[in-house]
């Protein structure tokens, strides 16, 4: 089912204006939180990705009750039946955010059995950080083979936990554990991404106690019981940061009337580095870019909140490698995430590697060839890579690029992007199609 490709041609500026659907990274979490209530939680502006359909079909495996209408992105979990605790290695393995249920049945019930995680290939992404600090609350932890088995045999309760780096993963699965513990929990060194706090509003909505303190310090009071809510999931800025790249990239004008501009500092920051301009009110939502003709090579380092976004970092090298003069990029996150390199390398850029670091000289320009997506954000680079390259190029590995994006091929299509999805198969059903027939294996 998702064998297919997208195709992309060289394609003329990108002009134009863009919605932006709801964050995965902070949807994700939020669904997964809902199992600390019972009863009915409506969310609205849910993207309709396939990791979005991956947790429906796990929240109905637990026994939730979902409706997802998913032209109006309206979604209603109803957690009353939830009535096991067990989530298969099927559904656990074809994301690795499944992980976060672990928090939440475990804070509720007492209970959890979960397969390890799978999803993109971009590291190791252990997840010690979130199970010695189950332990250090009272959590039992036994490893079976490829399952994770969780008990708490007596109350959880608060610790003072220390995170060596702040994995926003770890800090809102510690957080779900601590919102129904005895006592108080102080999370150090915890991740303050927009996604975590448009999460934590969620979890204040249901009446847990959580304040955040300075420097990036997260104290929770447990409560006894929290409640349904209804929310709206916050913009996708990682999605807004693709569009701009990919306007910036081919020389365009793109207008966001929904963007923040203090979610995207630091991009923002490096695009007018470049010689972009970009219009921008940190106190209000929008962003325009007017991209420059002659771009300049910048250097940057991923980092947590506020540093410049690993998931933003495969696309913006793209933009290097045609700009003018060297640049650097390290990767500080994801130990393997710069395999998109030997892909754009096929397109003819000129990138060296060493260890977490990739020195870029620009060319004058790319090629058109097959490649392959290795995850979410390389899809994005590659894609992207496809607008400014001669020539047609395929890019398999779909599958990543429909666990990331709700349909953002048709957004660039509307702002004058040359590309198409396809399957390799012509008997198999369209991308529309393999998304309804998802639609329908999750239930919904």
């Amino acid at each position: 089912m998702m064998n297919g490709y997208i195709k992309i041609e060289q394609s003329p500026p990108l002009q134009g204006e863009a919605e932006l659907v709801g964050a995965k990274n902070a949807v994700l979490v939020i669904m997964a939180s809902l199992l600390l209530t019972s009863g009915k939680s409506r969310l609205m502006n849910v993207p309709c990705s396939t990791d979005v359909l991956h947790m429906i079909k796990l929240l109905k495996e637990l026994g939730a009750h979902v409706t997802f209408v998913s032209e109006e992105h309206f979604l209603e979990v109803d957690t009353t039946g939830v009535n096991r605790w067990t989530v298969s290695a099927e559904i656990m393995k074809k994301m690795r955010a499944s992980i976060l249920v672990m928090g939440s049945l475990l804070s509720r019930f007492g209970y959890c059995d979960v397969a390890l995680p799978g999803g993109c290939v971009i590291g190791e992404r252990p997840i010690d950080y979130h199970l010695k600090n189950f332990e250090k609350m009272g959590a039992l932890i036994d490893i079976n083979g490829e399952f994770l088995q969780a008990r708490t045999p007596n109350k959880l309760v608060g610790q003072r936990l220390v995170l060596a780096y702040p994995s926003v993963g770890a800090t809102e699965n510690l957080i779900m554990l601590a919102t129904l513990a005895q006592g108080t929990t102080e999370i150090i060194n915890a991740a303050l991404e927009p996604e975590v706090l448009d999460f934590i509003t969620v979890l204040k909505k249901m009446g847990a106690s959580i304040e955040i303190e300075l420097p990036a310090t997260i104290i929770v009071e447990g409560v006894n019981n929290l409640v349904p809510i209804e929310h709206t999931i916050m913009m996708d800025r990682l999605e807004a940061g693709s569009l701009l790249l990919a306007t910036a990239a081919t020389g365009g004008e793109i207008y966001l009337p929904q963007a923040q501009a203090d979610m995207l500092d630091v991009l923002l920051l490096k695009l007018e580095e470049m010689g972009h301009k970009i219009i921008a009110d940190s106190t209000k939502q929008g962003i325009r870019l007017k991209a420059t003709k002659y771009p300049r090579a910048v250097s940057f380092k991923t980092g947590p909140y506020p540093s410049f976004p690993t998931d933003l970092q495969a696309p913006m090298m793209v933009l290097q490698c045609l700009a003018s003069g060297t640049s650097v990029i390290e990767e500080t996150v994801y130990e393997n995430r710069l395999l998109h390199v030997r892909e754009l390398q096929k397109m003819g850029a000129q990138i060296q590697v060493n260890y977490n670091k990739a020195i870029i000289n620009g060319v004058e320009e790319l090629y058109g060839a097959p490649v392959i997506a290795s995850d979410i954000r390389a899809s994005c680079a590659l894609v992207i890579a496809g607008l400014v390259a001669t020539g047609k190029t395929i890019m398999t590995g779909i599958k990543h690029w429909q666990r990331g994006y709700e349909t953002l091929e048709k957004k660039l299509i509307t702002l004058g992007a040359y590309l198409h999805v396809e399957l390799s198969d012509k008997d198999q059903p369209s991308l529309t199609q393999v998304t309804d027939s998802l639609l329908e294996e999750a239930g919904v």
